[in-house]
């Protein structure tokens, strides 16, 4: 194998590497975007169940077993 092919194939691995990095870093950031949005809305549930329990003034854990 000659010098010119063996570059040839470095630079042909080199651009399927960019091209596999290019595609995590698109699923990463996609990825990224879920969990920030996956925590606001934990954010805003918990904030609601708290709302809730203020209402109500018992938390679940708070309630006597049922056998009471």
């Amino acid at each position: 194998m000659n010098l010119e092919q063996r570059v040839t194939d470095l630079e042909t691995q080199l651009a399927f590497q960019d091209d596999t990095i290019a595609a995590l870093n698109d699923v990463l950031t996609a990825q990224q975007r879920d969990v920030e949005r996956l925590q606001l809305q934990m954010t805003a549930l918990l904030k609601r169940q708290e709302e809730m329990a203020g209402q109500f003034g018992v938390f679940e854990e708070d309630a006597p077993p049922p056998h009471y």
